[in-house]
């Protein structure tokens, strides 16, 4: 976990690893104020912006429950309870795309897919194929590092039940949409479940890339050519998939090892 003595919420500015946002980052308080604090062409400033927004009313209170309440196994320490920033590699082949934060994941850790099951078995996944430095990611500070990938979710904040409503999606869709604008390196996508597959097509068109003529359908190894991007579908890492075989070592390893074949 992460150790010194830090507000649950975190506070930004305040010493927590890598956290990229400053007291004064200004904050996005609703939809409108997503969409010019997205307008920034530095993507370090963009993660400073995200890691404070506010404009869901819904999922500020449900994240910062969390980080107060917290799960009684994790009692003892610290919960982030902000927004979850991109993080990776600032100029990526590799974009890996997730739905959101778990409440006890990311939104404890303050780094997506990080510190819970799911991210155990991605993280094993990547370092076996040569996209991570270490098979775990247990919270932020912990040596781990992306290698010419980096990761988003759709929806930046922990929602209830993992389901964010149609608007908090829509309002959040500007950041992810700009932090794309920003990696012009990224050739292929990998989108973990149909609520990445989605938001990862909808964010590909929104920053530039053409419209396609049809969408197929979300599935394991689907895959859907985006202007200069691939995009390939890969059965979201959760014990749901992993614990009943739906999603394999093998079948998680090929996604990523296609994602090398597409970059190299």
């Amino acid at each position: 976990m992460v150790g010194g003595a830090f507000t649950s919420p975190v506070a930004p500015g305040t010493g927590w690893p890598d956290d990229p946002a400053a007291p004064d980052t200004p904050v996005a308080r609703d939809a409108d104020d997503v969409r010019r604090l997205a307008g920034t062409d530095a993507l370090a400033e963009l993660d400073a912006r995200v890691s404070v927004c506010s404009a869901c009313p819904r999922l500020v209170t449900w994240r910062e429950d969390v980080a107060t309440v917290k799960r009684a196994s994790f009692a003892d320490q610290p919960y982030w309870g902000r927004p979850i920033n991109g993080w990776g590699d600032p100029e990526p082949s590799l974009l890996i795309v997730g739905l959101a934060p778990a409440a006890n994941g990311g939104n404890r850790t303050g780094r997506i897919f990080t510190g819970d099951p799911s991210a155990d078995w991605l993280f094993a996944s990547l370092h076996r194929t040569g996209w991570a430095s270490q098979p775990t990611s247990e919270h932020a500070g912990d040596g781990q590092r992306l290698l010419d990938a980096r990761m988003v979710a759709t929806v930046r904040c922990a929602p209830p039940g993992n389901k964010p409503t149609p608007t908090e999606r829509d309002t959040c869709a500007p950041w992810i949409a700009a932090e794309l604008a920003l990696l012009p390196t990224v050739r292929a996508v990998v989108a973990l479940g149909a609520f990445g597959w989605d938001g990862a097509v909808r964010s590909l068109v929104a920053a530039g890339a053409p419209a396609p003529a049809t969408r197929p359908k979300f599935g394991h190894g689907v895959e859907l050519r985006l202007g200069d991007v691939t995009l390939i579908g890969c059965y979201h890492p959760s014990p749901h998939n992993t614990y009943t075989g739906r999603l394999t070592r093998e079948m998680t390893d090929a996604v990523f090892e296609r994602a090398r074949a597409l970059t190299d």
